[in-house]
């Protein structure tokens, strides 16, 4: 399949990313984005998914996340208490260290990184600790995960940091708006 994908890809996201562009471009849609997040909130669940997963699979087919590496010069992960044992360990210290070292509590109580960009981020964008990563950055941006009509509240928010995300959002209005002008004809 993604073999395929690679041959369908038109352009990459494998040149530099310009996020400044991206910003205004976020800026700009920010609006249409959200109330078309909503609309897209009240499609059947099975087929949102069937919707999202395969614009998903085209854009990450030509999207080299190294280039970019917004998400973790940004913005922080939620760390698990699983997280944090899997982490402390590769890292040869304890969990409290990690905690006390790397991590606060967010408003809502979770374990974050106390800043940006991410401690384990190398200035390759290569993630030093990529094999035993916390599980929200193993998920991000969370695009090919069941129950879309779930998380469309963070693809609302992964819209401001992620390209790939911005992009997945407007091929899916375009061949949303699409097959309802089709459906009609």
């Amino acid at each position: 399949m993604i073999i395929l994908l690679l041959l369908r890809c038109k352009h990459t996201i494998r040149i530099p990313v310009n996020l400044e562009r991206h910003k205004e471009q976020y800026r700009l849609k920010r609006k249409e984005n959200i109330a078309f997040l909503k609309r897209l909130k009240k499609t059947n669940p099975q087929k949102l998914d069937a919707i999202i997963h395969p614009v998903h699979e085209e854009v990450f087919a030509c999207t080299d996340c190294l280039k970019c590496a917004n998400c973790c010069k940004t913005t922080s992960p939620t760390f698990t208490s699983r997280d944090i044992t899997r982490i402390s360990k590769r890292l040869g210290i304890s969990p409290k260290e990690m905690e006390d070292s790397y991590l606060r509590r967010d408003t809502e109580e979770d374990f974050v990184l106390k800043s940006t960009p991410c401690a384990f981020l190398g200035e390759d964008n290569y993630c030093n600790i990529y094999d035993v990563r916390p599980k929200a950055c193993q998920q991000f941006p969370h695009t090919d995960r069941r129950r879309q009509h779930q998380l469309l509240h963070l693809t609302e928010k992964n819209l401001e940091v992620c390209p790939a995300v911005f992009e997945i959002v407007d091929k899916l209005k375009q061949q949303l708006t699409l097959h309802k002008i089709n459906k009609y004809e």
